[in-house]
């Protein structure tokens, strides 16, 4: 996976320990461009430390049901900081470029004032193919289309012709305004081929019922 100048290519160029951003109905996958307005002191000093360390941040939900029996959602996506720019009003505007998923172990005990913990990435991640022919690469573009119709929105739709079906999996995924469960179970998805049918069929759900996304999934 290259990620800015790095490349990840096996589990020995991934930290074993990561500080976590948690961010509601904020996706991050592997590939993808996240970009976050960081604003808080404990958030700031995190990102501080990432850029004079190896630059890797870990995105991850906060608890969104009563049924996950914990503080976070088990699984994240870690991502490189791959632009960062000041605001000049204590503010930072930046891009993280997503790496693989992890499933969070158990926390490490640390002075700062943001949260660390042990991870098990998802290695596989690392050589996720740009393309899978098993993909219904028209079925997603359906969808996507009668998304954008059924709200009046529009599309570069040159663009997303020409792109691979993981970029266009994984960019629809993230960009789509569907709430935390819904965002999570496209996280999960164990290939891409299952997050394109998951995606589809939210979509459709939300265009058919006219229901809120927050509660598609609950």
């Amino acid at each position: 996976m290259q990620a800015g100048n790095a490349r990840y290519l096996k589990q020995g160029d991934l930290p074993e320990t990561i500080p976590i951003f948690p961010l509601s109905g904020a996706l991050l996958l592997p590939g993808g461009q996240l970009p976050l307005n960081v604003f808080e002191p404990r958030y700031l000093m995190m990102f501080d430390d990432a850029l004079a360390h190896n630059r890797l941040i870990g995105m991850v939900q906060p608890s969104y049901s009563e049924q996950i029996h914990s503080e976070f959602c088990q699984v994240g996506c870690l991502g490189r900081i791959t632009s960062i720019a000041e605001t000049g009003d204590g503010r930072y505007i930046t891009s993280l470029t997503g790496i693989c998923r992890y499933r969070l172990i158990e926390e490490v005990a640390s002075h700062k004032p943001y949260r660390t913990f042990r991870i098990a990435p998802f290695i596989a991640d690392l050589t996720m193919a740009n393309e899978d022919s098993s993909i219904d690469r028209q079925a997603l573009l359906a969808a996507f289309r009668a998304y954008l119709d059924a709200n009046k929105l529009e599309a570069d739709w040159d663009s997303v012709e020409r792109a691979s079906n993981m970029t266009l999996v994984n960019s629809v995924s993230m960009m789509s305004p569907f709430g935390p469960a819904e965002k999570q179970a496209l996280l999960e998805a164990p290939d891409l081929k299952t997050r394109a049918e998951t995606l589809i069929a939210i979509t459709e759900i939300v265009i058919a019922g006219g229901d809120d996304s927050d509660t598609v999934l609950q």
